[in-house]
């Protein structure tokens, strides 16, 4: 069964930034799991939880709201169990995410935004309006559902702790709803309140203002279009009690940091990882890491998910590590 090759994905020292950077840079590689994003952990959890409970019948459709991973990953587990998916995606999907959800049989729409349930046009709102008046359909919603949370912190949060031999000390994560933070840093908390649960979200995005008990504007908010992280509104999947800080962090920069990472390292960044590593690289200074130190980079996803957006200018196209292609 499908489930079987979730999660357990490697974490992997980085040799090259770990020297420097001056401590030990762990890279948390999700794209090893089967729809190769770490969105299959939620996925997983959220689908089995519905069939459990008897929300949906075979023969049923899935229903999310994704910037693209995790509707990828609704719609291949959908598929392997005998459901159909509809995925409501943003404008600013990516190509390469468009042509996977249609190889795994997704009923595509596209929105204008990602702005949340109150808003008339967004992938939230017409995900659940779909929902509501259409029978045997059922409505994953990742931004306010539990089994988010839940995932990582049954599946991600153990693995770190135990590959790091219970050594880890930071853990740097893209904030886009909240679960994969908020469930790494729960369990990580458990077991060494000391470790530092650190997120990364665009500039002008409005986690920071939650985290720091500011007002969340009223108005639209338009934040750098870095695809996966960063929120006009605060989903119910994220806990800002097990989050140490927020950094914010520029799309030019991290496109910057994708790039030098392909010269450096031979191997493409997802955006989010590279803004992920962009905020290491931008805040290096202020974040006093020991030589001692074990730092976690969760990379969700790999760059072959976002050639047209981050790599388009590299001719011939960049080649991906070998050992990748092995695994796909």
């Amino acid at each position: 069964m499908i489930k079987d090759f979730i999660g357990n994905t490697p974490l992997r020292r980085e040799d090259f930034l770990s020297k420097k950077y001056g401590t030990n840079i762990l890279i948390k590689e999700e794209f090893y799991n089967p729809g190769k994003s770490s969105k299959d952990r939620a996925a997983w959890f959220m689908v089995e939880d519905a069939i459990k409970r008897n929300k949906i019948v075979e023969g049923g459709t899935f229903v999310e709201a994704s910037s693209g991973n995790t509707g990828i990953s609704i719609a291949l587990i959908a598929k392997e169990l005998g459901y159909r998916s509809k995925i409501f995606v943003s404008a600013s999907c990516s190509d390469e995410k468009i042509k996977l959800l249609e190889s795994y049989g997704a009923e595509i729409e596209r929105c204008d935004n990602s702005n949340g349930l109150h808003v008339f046009n967004s992938t939230q709102y017409l995900a659940q309006a779909f929902c509501s008046n259409n029978p045997n359909t059922y409505f994953t919603n990742q931004y306010y559902n539990s089994n988010n949370i839940k995932a990582h912190y049954i599946t991600t949060g153990p693995e770190i702790w135990l590959q790091t031999n219970t050594a880890v000390t930071h853990v740097l994560v893209g904030v886009g709803t909240g679960g994969s933070i908020s469930g790494i840093g729960r369990y990580l908390k458990e077991r060494n309140p000391g470790i530092k649960i650190w997120g990364v979200e665009p500039k002008n995005s409005v986690y920071h203002l939650f985290m720091d008990n500011k007002p969340i504007p009223e108005e639209e908010v338009r934040f750098d279009a870095i695809e996966g992280i960063g929120r006009t509104f605060i989903p119910g999947a994220f806990d800002k009690q097990v989050v140490d800080h927020i950094f914010q962090i520029g799309k030019d920069k991290s496109e910057a940091i994708a790039h030098q990472y392909l010269e450096e390292c031979g191997d493409l960044l997802g955006f989010s990882s590279a803004a992920v590593l962009a905020t290491l690289d931008e805040n290096i200074e202020r974040m006093n890491l020991k030589e001692t130190d074990q730092v976690v980079l969760f990379f969700p996803d790999h760059g072959t998910r976002y050639i047209n957006k981050l790599y388009q200018d590299f001719y011939p196209q960049p080649k991906v590590k070998e050992n990748y292609n092995a695994s796909i």
